[in-house]
Parts: C-alpha cells; sequence; structure tokens
C-alpha cells in the first residue's frame, strides 16, 4: 500500500508539482492510504470553509491508518535509533514512518532527506 505525507497531499491540494499527479494516480488505484498523523497535520492547516472541504473530500477517499499502541512501540524504537544518529527528525516523522512499517506499506513523500534516516522505512524515491 502506497501512503501520502502531508507535503504530497498538499502539493495535491493545490494541484501542482510531481506529488499533485503522484496522488491522483494513486486515488485512482484504490490502494492509497495516509495515517491519521497526516489527517490531523492537513486538517489543522485548512483555515478556510473552502480549504476545509476539500481536505474532508480528498480525506474521505483514502484510507486512514490509526496510530495505536504497536505504533507507539515501533515509534518510540525509531526515535532512539534515529536520535544515536544524532540527526533528529520531526515527533510527528517517527509516528508516520512507525505507522509505514507497521503496515508494511511504502511512504510517499518529498521529505526523503529526513525519512531516510529511518531504518526499516520503505520510501517512494520518485519525488525530488
Amino acid at each position: 500500500m502506497i501512503v501520502a505525507d502531508s507535503d504530497v497531499l498538499i502539493d495535491f491540494l493545490r494541484g501542482r508539482g510531481d506529488g499533485a499527479r503522484r496522488v491522483e494516480l494513486a486515488l485512482r488505484s484504490g490502494s492509497f492510504a495516509t495515517t491519521a498523523i497526516t489527517a490531523f497535520q492537513i486538517r489543522s492547516g485548512a483555515r478556510t470553509e473552502k480549504q476545509r472541504k476539500s481536505v474532508d473530500t480528498l480525506l474521505e477517499a483514502m484510507t486512514i491508518l490509526p496510530f495505536g499502541p504497536e505504533e507507539a512501540r515501533i515509534a518510540a524504537e525509531l526515535r532512539l535509533q534515529v536520535e544515536e544518529q544524532g540527526l533528529p527528525i520531526g515527533m510527528a516523522d517517527y509516528m508516520i514512518a512507525a505507522t509505514c512499517i507497521a503496515t508494511d506499506s511504502i511512504l510517499l513523500t518529498r521529505n526523503l532527506k529526513d525519512f531516510a534516516r529511518v531504518k526499516g522505512l520503505r520510501l517512494s524515491g520518485q519525488l525530488s
């Protein structure tokens, strides 16, 4: 399964870039998801009624993967591993990565630099 990060979903909502095209294709495939964390991120960034409706429409077309006890355990392990390297990533990114690992999914993101630090996370390398 492909799991979209907030950056590519925002690209889609704004109609720009390779991320927007990839999201459009993935939505048609039916095997497309995002995380509850990412849903929170894009919902909290929607400031106008029009933006909120667009976000809701997009999220309704996707599977939203939950963040539960197993994901929390994995996220904690990932945080310890990555921070040992001396280059931590954002707290939400650990949670998103853990959700992808727990569901054996591929993360579609433009943030390859940060997510590449997470051992065991499969990334879509198609974006720049």
